[in-house]
């Protein structure tokens, strides 16, 4: 029971989370503060009403469109409320198990709950990022630096409290080394492919986000996950540049982001959040089907 009510309260707060998030997307392209002015329609500049700051519901009760000016209001905030809250209850669910005993069966008993923040974090880094790329072509140094050293952090914090014992069992120095060996090889990846994109085509295929946002998978989630995490992402990828191809527009030479280039932090991104749900048991059934 619990478990349940804990996971509803974490979709739940995940909903605010990802109305505060929209608000973030809207206006830091615009270099504008995400704390004044109020919300408000970025077409009339109506100021909404408490009721018509509800997360999903007032999108509903709205039918998509502001209440003043009838300008349509853009599926990504109902999307990205929604993600936000999945992910966060998702993230809750399996990172307790089958109940919140085990926090008190530790010697740090803070460090359970402190991961488990931290992962609802990642997960809000990774879908603003996502959307950042998507609309914007956009990875931000304000959440992929930021979401590097929050890697360390968490990664500390799972050491302390037992997910990496067997690391630690080898000293600290060799946990640091792999820790921030993956990271820079991750990044590494990312650069070797730009650069050789570059020495094909003569121009840039992949921007330093692209590089940064690798390194905080790697620091997150490991380097075995954050390859899983780039697979992902390069099939995901290269489906959405089959469906463009398939489109007469794209292939006229069209001005949206899809005829120009992709945005593989959103495929990447989205490849992240993935290997950080179910990455372990994916990465363990191919080492069985491979015979490892």
């Amino acid at each position: 029971m619990i478990r349940i009510l804990g996971t509803i309260f974490a979709g739940l707060l995940g909903l605010a989370f990802g109305s505060f998030l929209n608000v973030c997307l809207s206006r830091w392209p615009a270099g504008e503060s995400v704390v004044r002015p109020r919300s408000h329609c970025r077409n009339c500049d109506h100021a909404l009403a408490w009721w018509e700051n509800f997360p999903i519901l007032s999108w509903l009760l709205l039918r998509g469109r502001c209440r003043k000016c009838e300008t349509a209001i853009s599926w990504r905030y109902p999307l990205v409320e929604l993600a936000v809250g999945v992910l966060w209850a998702l993230g809750t669910w399996q990172s307790f198990g089958n109940s919140f005993e085990h926090l008190i069966e530790t010697a740090f008993p803070w460090a359970g709950l402190s991961f488990l923040m931290m992962k609802l974090a990642f997960f809000w880094i990774l879908v603003a990022l996502a959307v950042l790329d998507a609309e914007n072509l956009w990875l931000p140094n304000r959440l992929t630096l930021p979401g590097i050293g929050l890697g360390l952090i968490n990664a500390i914090v799972e050491c302390l409290w037992g997910r990496r014992f067997f690391i630690m069992n080898h000293g600290p120095i060799y946990a640091a080394a792999l820790f921030f060996g993956g990271v820079f090889a991750a990044a590494s990846l990312i650069l070797l492919i730009r650069w050789l994109y570059k020495l094909i085509r003569k121009r840039e295929g992949m921007g330093l986000g692209d590089a940064k946002l690798m390194a905080m998978l790697a620091a997150w989630l490991g380097l075995p996950s954050a390859l899983l995490a780039f697979g992902l992402g390069a099939i995901l990828g290269s489906i959405a540049a089959l469906a463009l191809l398939a489109v007469p527009a794209a292939r006229r030479g069209s001005e949206s982001w899809g005829g120009i280039k992709l945005p593989f932090g959103t495929f990447l991104s989205i490849g992240g959040i993935v290997s950080a749900l179910w990455g372990q048991p994916m990465i363990g059934a191919y080492l069985r089907w491979a015979g490892f």
